[in-house]
């Protein structure tokens, strides 16, 4: 699942590495998802360690009464001079960035490559199914990160749905491959959060 919603979201800036933390609406966030996730037979909780999605573990973990495993592969990709700035800004200034970033690519010069964000996310995750064979594992990340995963698993840029804050997407890591299951994007939960 992405994690809940920051000022920065709220603002439309990039946060890649930065760490900025939950607003009050993110923890709303939080406790909307884990009280969806409630009853569910999770064994465990694993999150990136920036602060937005540990906040989010943690506030699951509560509900769920699961330790959070911080992993530092389930980090956001690294936007280098694109942190910080709002997508109008970037426009101005890196037109050509924007026009490769609309295209699937990398758009920024420094910081990390697309590419391998995916990599090490997807090596991530089969690496967290193969520690927990047959089990339910819960997952807080980032929108690249599930964008990655939603590649892995057969989809396309056409057809990939936008990825709001504490958006959940059910897959299973079988074979080193992923296969989708369900997404719960949007719709009741965040009506009944932001309503």
């Amino acid at each position: 699942m992405r994690h809940g919603q920051t000022d920065w979201n709220l603002e439309q800036r990039w946060q890649g590495h930065a760490d900025p933390p939950l607003n009050e609406l993110g923890r709303k966030q939080a406790r909307a998802v884990a009280e969806s996730l409630a009853g569910r037979p999770f064994e465990a909780l694993y999150s990136s360690d920036l602060l937005r999605a540990r906040e989010t573990a943690e506030i699951i973990g509560r509900r769920l009464g699961l330790q959070v495993e911080l992993e530092s592969a389930l980090r956001e990709v690294d936007v280098g001079e694109w942190s910080g700035l709002t997508h109008a800004e970037i426009a101005e200034r890196f037109p050509d960035g924007t026009r490769r970033r609309r295209e699937g690519l990398t758009g920024w010069e420094r910081g990390e490559a697309i590419e391998a964000m995916s990599d090490r996310v997807v090596g991530a995750l089969r690496w967290i199914a193969a520690s927990h064979p047959g089990g339910l594992v819960a997952v807080v990340t980032h929108g690249g990160p599930m964008r990655a995963v939603w590649l892995a698993g057969g989809g396309t840029l056409a057809d990939r749905p936008a990825t709001t804050n504490c958006d959940v997407d059910e897959i299973a890591v079988e074979d080193g491959g992923i296969r989708r299951i369900h997404s719960a994007r949007g719709g009741g939960l965040h009506e009944q959060v932001q309503g």
